[in-house]
C-alpha cells in the first residue's frame, strides 16, 4: 500500500472514530465527565477509561503495512491529556501503548510504537500544567500530534531491530500518521469542545429556567407556605413549564393543584397519594415512571408519572412540590432536576418568611432590604462561567470563586453602618472581575481615585449597584459594550463620586423612575440605583440626591457628593 491510499484508508476510519465519539458523549453518562463541579476520581477514571479505549481503537482502526500498524492512537491520547491533564494523558497513554506492546499486531515496532504512544499522551498532559485553558485548542492537539508522531517515526528507525525494514515502513507511513493523527486531535479536540458547550448552554437555559419562575413566585412564597401563596405559585409553574399538573401540598393537606386531575385532586382536601406521604416522611425526591407508583385510589386518574420533591424550613419537612405527567405531557429527568432546583429555592424562601422589613427601619437596617433582593440571574450565571472555567482553567476559576466569595460575605454581611471607601471599590472589583470574565472586552473599566479617599466612610452598597446598572443596562446592552469610568475626589470638604459609562443611554422618562418614590420591591426595574438614591437622601438629605444625565446612545453620568459623618 503506497501513502496516498494509506491516507484515504486512514481519513475513513477516521471519520468512524470521530462518529462514534460523538454518539457516546452525546447519549451516554460519558458526557458528564467534564461537567462536574470540582475534582473527582469517578470522573478522572471515566476519561482515563474512555480515552484509552480510543486510543486502543485507533490501533484496531489502523490499516498493515510492512509487518507493523498505521494507526490513528496519538490523537486520542493527545486529546486526552489536553482535557483531563497529566494523570489522564499518562494513564491513557500507558492503556493504548500498553496494549500496542502487548498485544503484538504488527511485528517489530511493537515497541517504539507503544512508547512513543505513552510520551505523546505524558505530554499533553504535562502541557495544560503550564497552558491552562489554553491547551484546549485544536492548534495545540494538532501541533502536539504532529511533534509526537515526527518522535513516533524517529523512535522506529532508533529502536527496531531492523534498521532497513523500519526505513521502508516511515516511508510509507510517516505521511500519513503525522498528518491524519493531527488532523484527528483537532477534530477531536473540536467536537468534545461543541459537545461541552452544547451540555453548559443546556445547563444555563435550566438555571434561568428556575430563576425566572424563583422570581415569579418570590413575592408570593415571601408570606409563607399557605392556601393562597401554594395556589398562585402553582398557577405560575404550570403556565411556563410543560407539564399535565402541578401541586404544592402541606404536611397533610392540599394547598393546591392546577392542572388535569383537578376533579379528585382538590385542594383544601387531604393527600391522597401514598408517593407524597412517603416524600414527607423520608424528605428525598421521587421520580414516578408508572400510575401505580403515585398511589392514586381514583379509578379516572389521569397521571401515569409524577416528580415529588420535598420543600423544607428549619431542617424539616413542611410540605412537597409536585409534577404530574399524563400519556400527552411526559415528565423526563430535565423535568426532574428543574423541580429539584424550584424545591431548593422554594425552601429557602420558606426560611426567610419570617424576614420582616418596617417601614420604621434607621439607615443601616435599609441595606438589608438591598442585600436580600441581590439579583439572583448574577450569582447563577457567575456559577455557571466558574464551572466552564473548572473545565479549562481551575485557576482561573479558584480566583473567581474567592472573588464571588468576597462579594457575597461583603453584600450579605450584617450592616455596620458605613465602611471605607476602599473595601466599597474592593467590592466592585470582585463584581466586576466576575462579569469580565462572562463577557471579556465588552466591560472595560477605568478607576479614577485621588489618594487620601480610600479611608472615607460612606454607606455600603452604594456605589457598586451604580457599577452594576451601568454594566447591566448601559454598556452590556451596546452591541460592542463599552467603557465604565468611576472617579472619586476630595472636593470643598465632600467627597465627590462619579459613575459614567459609553453605554445606551436613557430618556428621561427612564431617568425620572429613578427618582419615584414607590415602594421598593424585589420585581421592580432598577431597584439598585434607586435604593442607593433613597438611602442617600434618607442618610444625608434632599440636598445629596445625585445627579443624572444621559440621553439615548450618549451614555449615562451620575455623580453626587458626600459628606464627612460627624459619627460613624
Amino acid at each position: 500500500m503506497n501513502s496516498d491510499a494509506l491516507i484515504l484508508a486512514l481519513a475513513e476510519r477516521l471519520g468512524l472514530i470521530v462518529a462514534g465519539a460523538f454518539l457516546l458523549l452525546t447519549i451516554t453518562p460519558i458526557h458528564k465527565m467534564r461537567l462536574r463541579q470540582g475534582p473527582s476520581w469517578r470522573s478522572t477514571l471515566l476519561q482515563i477509561l474512555f480515552f484509552g479505549a480510543a486510543g486502543i481503537l485507533g490501533t484496531y482502526g489502523g490499516n498493515l503495512v510492512s509487518q507493523s500498524v498505521a494507526n490513528l492512537r496519538a490523537m486520542a491520547v493527545i486529546t486526552g491529556g489536553l482535557f483531563g491533564g497529566p494523570v489522564v494523558g499518562i494513564a491513557s497513554g500507558l492503556i493504548a501503548g500498553g496494549h500496542r506492546i502487548l498485544i503484538d499486531i504488527g511485528g517489530f515496532s511493537a515497541v517504539p510504537c507503544g512508547m512513543a504512544t505513552m510520551i505523546e499522551g505524558a505530554a499533553a498532559g504535562l502541557l495544560t500544567l503550564y497552558l491552562k485553558e489554553r491547551s484546549v485548542d485544536w492548534r495545540w492537539a494538532a501541533g502536539l500530534a504532529m511533534g509526537g508522531e515526527t518522535l513516533h517515526m524517529g523512535m522506529v528507525l532508533a529502536l527496531s531491530h531492523s534498521f532497513t525494514e523500519a526505513v521502508e515502513l516511515v516511508r510509507i507511513i510517516a505521511a500519513p500518521m503525522i498528518l491524519l493523527n493531527a488532523l484527528g486531535a483537532a477534530t477531536f479536540v473540536q467536537v468534545i469542545n461543541v459537545v461541552f458547550r452544547y451540555r453548559a448552554r443546556q445547563d444555563s437555559v435550566q438555571a434561568q429556567e428556575i430563576l425566572d419562575i424563583a422570581n415569579s413566585t418570590v413575592s408570593h412564597l415571601r408570606s409563607g407556605l399557605t392556601a393562597e401563596s401554594a395556589m398562585a405559585t402553582a398557577r405560575i409553574i404550570h403556565s411556563r413549564v410543560a407539564v399535565g399538573a402541578v401541586a404544592i401540598t402541606s404536611e397533610a393537606d392540599v394547598l393546591a393543584h392546577i392542572g388535569v386531575g383537578d376533579d379528585h385532586h382538590l385542594p383544601g382536601r387531604p393527600i391522597v397519594t401514598e408517593a407524597t406521604r412517603t416524600v414527607l416522611e423520608t424528605g428525598q425526591p421521587m421520580f414516578l415512571n408508572n400510575k401505580a407508583g403515585i398511589g392514586c385510589g381514583h379509578p379516572d386518574c389521569p397521571f401515569a408519572s409524577a416528580i415529588i420533591v420535598p420543600l423544607t424550613k428549619g431542617g424539616g419537612v413542611v410540605g412537597t412540590l409536585k409534577f404530574y405527567g399524563t400519556a400527552s405531557k411526559s415528565l423526563d429527568l430535565v423535568l426532574f432536576e428543574l423541580a429539584k432546583g424550584l424545591g431548593n429555592l422554594f425552601s429557602t424562601q420558606l426560611e426567610l418568611e419570617n424576614i420582616q422589613i418596617t417601614e420604621r427601619m434607621l439607615a443601616h437596617a435599609e441595606i438589608r432590604r438591598l442585600q436580600a433582593q441581590i439579583n439572583p440571574h448574577f450569582l447563577f450565571n457567575s456559577l455557571n462561567t466558574i464551572i466552564s472555567f473548572c473545565r479549562t482553567s481551575p485557576e482561573k476559576a479558584r480566583s473567581l470563586l474567592q472573588d464571588l466569595s468576597s462579594y457575597l460575605r461583603k453584600s450579605l454581611e450584617a450592616s455596620r453602618g458605613f465602611v471605607p471607601l476602599s473595601e466599597e471599590l474592593d467590592q466592585i472589583r470582585c463584581y466586576l472581575a466576575i462579569e469580565q470574565a462572562r463577557f471579556g472586552e465588552r466591560i472595560r473599566i477605568d478607576f479614577d481615585v485621588q489618594d487620601g479617599c480610600e479611608s472615607w466612610p460612606i454607606p455600603p452598597l452604594i456605589i457598586q449597584p451604580l457599577v452594576e446598572n451601568s454594566v447591566r443596562h448601559g454598556i452590556l446592552a451596546h452591541e460592542n459594550g463599552g467603557k465604565i469610568r468611576v472617579q472619586v475626589r476630595k472636593q470643598d470638604g465632600h467627597l465627590h463620586v462619579e459613575v459614567k459609562d459609553d453605554g445606551v443611554g436613557m430618556d428621561q422618562n427612564q431617568v425620572d423612575r429613578l427618582f419615584a418614590k414607590t415602594r421598593l420591591d424585589s420585581r421592580s426595574g432598577g431597584i439598585g440605583v434607586r435604593n442607593c438614591f433613597q438611602r442617600l437622601e434618607q442618610i444625608f438629605g434632599p440636598a445629596y440626591l445625585p445627579s443624572v444625565v444621559s440621553a439615548p446612545g450618549q451614555g449615562t453620568r451620575i455623580d453626587f457628593m458626600l459628606p464627612m459623618p460627624a459619627r460613624v
